[in-house]
């Protein structure tokens, strides 16, 4: 293994982990990392007081920056070695092949060369201009280039905040969503408890009334058997008697008989009778709502979940040609899109996109709810969603809802969620037949695997504005996208 060069250790000592540059004005972390004050001010901007290094991802306190003097003096130290060096080989600021200082620029070969180079026949036909005016113009244009990444990354910067936020506020809506659930499920159960004891507290009064008339009504029908017993005895024994004797009182005996025809006592009373009868219709009423409440139970989950039950009406969509970019071929009945290997010859009318490969459908939907399903196959790049009417059509757009799309798709080897330009959302399973299910009066749209019925991602509620809503789809080189009946 050769040795390390001391000269490139220290130049790598001496060198910012974020500007990749020369330290310049290097502070001190408190986790011991060094960084360019202006390059770690820039990363921290949008904290307040803490933040993380960018190298180790500790939490640090801004205000605790220490300017490090040492580190500083080797920066110095390295430029000054790395100048020496170069001149010694003959690199910049001096001619390696005449040791004549490098005063100009040829810009045919984009290098600096000397006064004897620029005599030579190499390079007298070239246009030359002087170093310091070749270094000036090249570095406005890098500057301008830097602005414009810088810029960029400015601007990427705020997407991922607005997407962080974003899912932060998701999450804090799905966690509401989630405690009102449990807290309407636990009210409805403790109702129903309730109603449960009352109506079984009642069912137990009702039981002692009746168990106490039928102990009446075995007590005085025991007597009044005992009586008729020992009357039947007792007459049975006279007709045995001869007829003298059992002429004797027979008159009596007669009348006993009479008062001996007993009436047969009441069973349940007419208002016990009714209270049975109405414990009976309430447990009909009750067997029917609750028959009904579990019906409707299921059917407002699966809605809830993105499934087109009754409410989601199945729509016959179909894809508007005013609207289709050049290179879209369209089928004869407006069904099927693909991407074509010229641009056709098209009115370049205001409907139409004239960037981007998309096309929208014809029908537009302001209210109420509906679907759709797309066969989107396993080839190429593509995306299938809804588009607010207002869309850009000329132009660069943004596949996300900040440029009025909703949608899903697949390019680089993952199905995502368009939520935002630069962080869409991967997604889990790759379907060949999508549902899209647009909710109009919520403001809602969900995609399902068509195949399995399983839900696939759902923009929450309030996401998509109250304006003319179309079907929208996104169709690169490779793919081709088909409505299904």
């Amino acid at each position: 293994m050769a040795a390390e060069n001391p000269l490139e250790s220290l130049q790598e000592e001496a060198t910012c982990p974020v500007c990749l540059e020369y330290f310049t004005e290097p502070v001190s972390l408190e986790c011991g990392h060094n960084f360019c004050r202006a390059c770690i001010s820039q990363c921290w901007e949008g904290f307040d007081t803490a933040a993380s290094c960018p190298q180790c991802r500790e939490t640090v306190q801004q205000r605790n920056l220490r300017l490090n003097r040492q580190l500083a003096n080797v920066v110095e130290i390295a430029k000054r070695l790395s100048l020496q060096a170069a001149k010694g080989a003959g690199g910049d600021g001096v001619c390696g092949e005449h040791q004549e200082a490098l005063k100009l620029f040829c810009e045919e070969d984009q290098t600096p060369i000397c006064v004897i180079c620029r005599e030579s026949r190499g390079h007298r036909a070239h246009r030359v201009i002087p170093i310091q005016e070749a270094t000036q113009e090249y570095k406005e244009k890098i500057q301008a280039h830097l602005k414009t990444l810088k810029e960029e990354r400015e601007k990427l910067l705020g997407f991922k905040v607005t997407g962080e936020k974003r899912s932060q506020e998701y999450l804090k809506q799905t966690e509401n969503e989630r405690q009102k659930i449990v807290s309407e499920f636990q009210q409805l159960r403790q109702f129903l408890e309730e109603q449960e004891r009352l109506l079984l507290a009642q069912l137990e009064k009702l039981d002692e009334a009746i168990v106490k008339i039928q102990n009446e009504n075995v007590s005085k029908l025991s007597e009044l058997i005992s009586r008729l017993s020992e009357l039947i005895s007792e007459l049975e024994g006279k007709c045995q008697k001869p007829a003298s004797e059992f002429l004797q009182d027979v008159r009596s005996t007669l009348s006993r008989c009479e008062k001996g025809k007993f009436q047969q006592p009441e069973e349940i009373s007419p208002e016990l009778e009714e209270r049975v009868s109405g414990f009976s219709q309430q447990t009909i009423v009750l067997s029917e709502t609750l028959r009904k409440f579990k019906d409707t139970l299921p059917s407002a989950l699966e809605t809830k979940r993105g499934k087109p039950l009754g409410a989601h009406r199945q729509g016959n969509v179909t894809l508007d040609p005013d609207t289709a970019h050049p290179k879209l071929v369209l089928s004869e009945d407006q069904k099927s899109v693909r991407r074509g290997d010229t641009r056709q010859r098209l009115p370049n009318n205001p409907e139409r996109f004239n960037c981007w490969a998309c096309v929208l459908g014809c029908e537009g939907f302001i209210s109420g709810t509906h679907c759709w399903e797309v066969e989107v196959g396993d080839g190429g790049y593509w995306a299938v969603g809804v588009a607010r009417e207002s869309v850009r059509r000329k132009g660069g757009i943004s596949l996300s809802p900040e440029g009025g799309i909703w949608a899903v798709g697949w390019w680089g080897g993952q199905f995502q969620a368009l939520t935002s330009p630069e962080t869409p959302l991967p997604l889990s399973r790759f379907p060949s037949r999508i549902r899209v299910c647009l909710d109009c009066d919520q403001g809602q749209v969900t995609f399902i695997d068509a195949g399995d019925e399983a839900p696939i991602f759902t923009f929450p509620p309030g996401s998509v504005p109250g304006e003319r809503i179309r079907p929208w789809l996104w169709v690169c080189q490779g793919s081709q996208l088909r409505l299904c009946p």
